[in-house]
């Protein structure tokens, strides 16, 4: 577990050397904060900064850094260098950027924020990327929780047509309380037992990697497993950077950072919130990643066990992980930190879509009309989705594949914006720079031969020697614009 440990001490030190370089180029200040300055008493809320943390953590994390990971973990170890390098340069800088940005321009959604540092077309593609992805999220993360609920309550009727109805009584259940929790104010659930799931989603990833060694798994080490380990031999590059999103770099985060910059009381709070966070996500990604690396079987070098647990179903392999490394406190865990913690992941995300609408349409929230305004259709369309899966009629690994793609290339947006901020400030803005263009050869490189994306064309399908050409035109493509946008005379006035 030597590589693994390297990583574990590379994210940490990460937090305090590359998250300070980051805070200290943003350059937070004393000046009056949105919670301060409206304090609404339903998004506007002043909390405390470890409340913020455990909440922002419970927020951005869910399914994503568990599921992505063990789906990373199909490629073998050098998915750790994706986590630990992705999370401190492309990731954090994402997360930290995203919520500052949001708290020194009133707490405003992304895509509002977007706008106004990237122009309004991009405003327009934000705003409709951002509603598509949070509806996205939470459904997925309603869909995959009723799963585990089924496994872990009633595992002797999964398989048979028992699990059909204990499904669609659980996604029932579980989006009656996201539409409670959308509409009513953030500190009367979120702020108050949020911060209990946040814990409890640490002590999991904790008992998770002590347990792998106390059975005895070994974990190998990058530098003898440098190499695809994926038995579909599906190219590294770009599909393990678009599966491992949540716990490495991901948009979604961008749509949560405005929940707590509603509430921050200083902008000096922002590192720990935002950039910490992330860092504990990539943490619980890591281990994971660790467990689905370690504790199955390989077959000529091929992750074969790995792909037939999660083949399985996402809830029976996350279930096996915690019965195997913890036992029946593993069960317990599991049923609180992967289930409970997606759940608030959603209901959050539900919330996003409602704030993000009604920074659009410039619907004041205060009102609780106006909320359910928004919040029923939002929910009229993740119903639609969540039992669509439940009926057969949808894909939940389709719509886990869209939720990935489109959740990247949000986070490639973001980082311009990110860029374009400092630019305008005259700062060094290569620290979002770079990862933004990193971020864009992903994402179109990926969109290029995916199957879901024009990989759908035969030609195209998985073909390398159109894709990645491809991608790196069009990262330097976006650099090209980004520098032409930056060096205009009026840049910095017309974006004051």
């Amino acid at each position: 577990m030597i590589s693994f440990f390297i990583c574990l001490i590379i994210l940490i030190g990460g937090y305090f050397t590359y998250g300070k370089l980051v805070e200290k180029t943003f350059g937070p200040d004393d000046r009056e904060t949105p919670a301060v300055r409206i304090n609404d008493g339903v998004d506007y809320v002043v909390m405390p900064e470890w409340k913020m943390f455990l909440v922002q953590l419970l927020n951005i994390a869910g399914l994503g850094p568990i599921f992505g990971a063990l789906q990373g973990a199909l490629w073998g170890p050098v998915v750790f260098l994706w986590i630990t390098f992705g999370t401190i340069f492309a990731g954090g800088v994402h997360d930290y950027f995203s919520g500052m940005l949001s708290e020194r321009n009133n707490g405003d959604s992304i895509a509002e924020v977007t706008g106004i540092y990237l122009g309004k077309t991009m405003q327009w593609i934000m705003r409709f990327f951002s509603v598509v992805l949070l509806i996205m999220v939470g459904t997925v993360f309603a869909v995959g929780p009723a799963g585990l609920l089924v496994e872990l309550i009633d595992p002797k009727h999964v398989g048979n047509g028992g699990v059909f109805a204990s499904t669609v009584t659980w996604l029932i259940i579980i989006f009656a309380y996201y539409l409670i929790a959308t509409f009513i104010s953030i500190d009367k659930i979120i702020g108050k037992i949020y911060p209990i799931f946040g814990i409890c989603l640490i002590i999991m990833a904790i008992g998770v990697a002590i347990g792998l060694p106390a059975h005895g798994f070994t974990t190998p080490e990058i530098w003898t497993h440098f190499y695809n380990m994926h038995p579909d031999h599906t190219p590294i590059w770009s599909f393990m950077f678009i599966t491992v999103a949540c716990g490495a770099c991901s948009g979604f985060h961008s749509t949560q950072s405005p929940l707590m910059a509603r509430c921050l009381k200083s902008e000096k709070q922002g590192h720990f919130v935002f950039y910490g966070a992330m860092v504990a996500e990539g943490i619980i990604a890591l281990i994971w990643a660790a467990a689905g690396v370690s504790m199955y079987k390989v077959t000529g070098g091929l992750n074969t066990g790995l792909s037939q647990a999660l083949a399985a179903g996402q809830p029976a392999a996350i279930y096996n992980v915690c019965k195997t490394t913890m036992g029946s406190i593993g069960v317990a865990l599991a049923m609180i930190g992967v289930v409970v913690c997606p759940i608030t992941s959603g209901d959050t995300a539900f919330r996003s879509a409602r704030l993000t609408l009604s920074d659009w349409i410039g619907l004041d929230q205060k009102k609780a009309i106006n909320r359910l305004k928004l919040c029923l259709p939002c929910f009229a369309v993740g119903c639609f989705l969540g039992f669509g899966q439940a009926f057969g009629l949808l894909n939940y690994t389709i719509i886990w594949r869209y939720f990935s793609w489109s959740n990247q290339t949000l986070a490639m947006l973001v980082l311009w914006c990110g860029a374009s901020f400092l630019a305008m400030e005259g700062k060094n803005y290569w620290i979002a720079a770079v990862p933004a263009v990193f971020m864009s050869a992903v994402t179109s490189t990926y969109f290029m031969m995916a199957p879901e994306c024009l990989g759908a064309i035969p030609a195209l399908k998985l073909n390398t020697a159109v894709a990645y050409p491809v991608g790196i035109i069009f990262a330097v493509v976006c650099l090209a614009l980004f520098q032409k946008m930056i060096h205009k005379p009026d840049f910095r006035k017309a974006n004051a």
